[in-house]
């Protein structure tokens, strides 16, 4: 078989391959899927591409070809950073929106001069990337420039990108270079008062990543079979989100892992709600609950629910606890899984959303409105292993509409669809459209399958 593209998903535990034909305007389509455990442990990524290749053509009966392979990646611990900005709820906040959007996985954050017990943290977390912000374009300097300093007297070769006060950018950028290290610049994440500018600070530390990538252990032969940028598989699918929002306009994704529960949303909101919102939000944004995962954080979300009340559901709690696996082999083990993955659906979306509130003035109470608007989605999209392949989707999904708090910017029932992945090809499209968008689009159009 000769396949245009053949595209690994390195994840933390599984290598998925997936085959495709048909494109640059051909008919894309999905040839075959091969599967092998991923091999970071063994110090070599690519022996794991290369098993699954050998199971992709053990199940088509046949060698196979290609012209590219692309890849994207969560192992090795994922895109480990760290921002630094000026005021939490300013900078520092649109620093992390830049961040999650990219595909990291965020550590730890500060909010002004930083001090030496955050210097240790730091050291102790290891970052792959540093992300440097701080002031509006011409306001503050002082804290920045401190900040440069901290960072480039640290005993660290990680990259560090500067997005903040664009005034600062030479000097922050001599203060790197005098202790022989770079500097990355971009644009200010947050250049003037209730603007945020987090998209190419987004697009930087994801080329940040694909860079320096084979620097990570069992990465370093990566590039050696791999034709293009490698992304971070969350970024992929946030790529696939807004592929998505030129097909349907206001979307959710919703994916629910082992380990974490993403969910990416593409909506400005509701215009009425705009102008009632306290501080700016991106159109595009991505939430990771590191708390809410089906296998290696199952236990944490058992206790969220909490074990009485899994009993009183199953009566047989104790022996299926036990028997939590990445992969349920009975139909009471899938029953209990889902059971978790309502719980990590309808959290995620609910942490992912803002809310309305008030504040009172001089003029009496004024309603505001805090955080992401969802009220505007009308699709919202479920990936995974559990939602793509799991017969319970339908009822995990349909949770995000049960006992609806008045308060809360949710997705409206009646006026909400709700799709899935059923390919399981989230990332895999989102990396395609770096090369070929339009097919990507035309494959995304394939894969997705309406709930009814």
């Amino acid at each position: 078989m000769k396949a245009d593209v053949l595209i690994a998903e390195i994840g933390s535990t599984t290598t998925v391959l997936t085959a495709l034909t048909g494109i640059n305007g051909k008919n894309p389509r999905i040839q075959a899927q091969g599967e092998h455990y991923t091999t970071v442990s063994e110090g070599d990524v690519t022996i794991g591409i290369q098993g699954a290749v050998k199971d992709l053509e053990k199940k088509i009966n046949e060698k196979v070809d290609w012209e590219i392979l692309l890849a994207s990646s969560s192992a090795a611990g994922g895109l480990k950073m760290t921002v630094h900005g000026l005021v939490y709820d300013m900078t520092v906040r649109a620093a992390k929106e830049a961040a999650l959007g990219a595909g990291a996985v965020l550590k730890f954050a500060t909010a002004g001069m930083m001090r030496h017990s955050q210097v240790n943290e730091i050291y102790k977390i290891n970052p792959k990337v540093m992300l440097l912000a701080g002031g509006v374009d011409y306001g503050e300097e002082s804290t920045i420039i401190h900040n440069a300093e901290i960072i480039a007297n640290m005993n660290m070769n990680c990259p560090v990108i500067y997005a903040g006060n664009c005034v600062l950018r030479d000097e922050a950028a001599q203060i790197f270079e005098q202790k022989g290290k770079e500097l990355i610049i971009t644009e200010n994440v947050y250049p003037q008062v209730d603007h945020l500018n987090v998209e190419p600070a987004r697009k930087c530390i994801q080329e940040v990543f694909s860079k320096h990538i084979i620097h990570a252990p069992g990465m370093e032969k990566i590039y050696s079979i791999v034709n293009g940028q490698v992304l971070t598989t969350p970024g992929a699918v946030m790529i696939t989100t807004e592929l998505l929002s030129e097909v349907f306009g206001d979307v959710l994704t919703v994916d629910i892992g082992g380990a974490t529960t993403d969910v990416d949303s593409v909506t400005d909101g509701d215009p009425q709600i705009q102008r009632i919102l306290v501080s700016p939000e991106p159109r595009s944004k991505r939430s990771v609950e590191g708390d809410l995962g089906l296998y290696v954080n199952a236990h944490n979300v058992i206790e969220l629910i909490t074990p009485d009340k899994l009993r009183i559901e199953f009566s047989d709690f104790d022996e299926l606890f036990a028997q939590i696996s990445p992969y349920p082999k009975t139909l009471r083990q899938e029953e209990f899984a889902a059971s978790l993955a309502k719980y990590c659906f309808k959290t995620a979306i609910r942490r992912h959303a803002g809310k309305k509130g008030f504040l009172f003035g001089p003029t009496g109470r004024i309603e505001t409105a805090q955080g992401k608007d969802l009220t505007a989605v009308k699709h919202i999209f479920g990936t995974g292993g559990m939602l793509s392949r799991s017969r319970y989707r339908k009822e995990v999904m349909k949770s995000i509409f049960e006992s609806p708090n008045k308060d809360e910017l949710l997705p409206i029932e009646n006026k909400t669809s709700l799709y899935y992945d059923k390919d399981y090809i989230f990332a895999p499209i989102g990396i395609l459209s770096t090369i070929d968008r339009q097919s990507a689009i035309e494959l995304l159009k394939k894969d997705i399958a309406k709930i009814e």
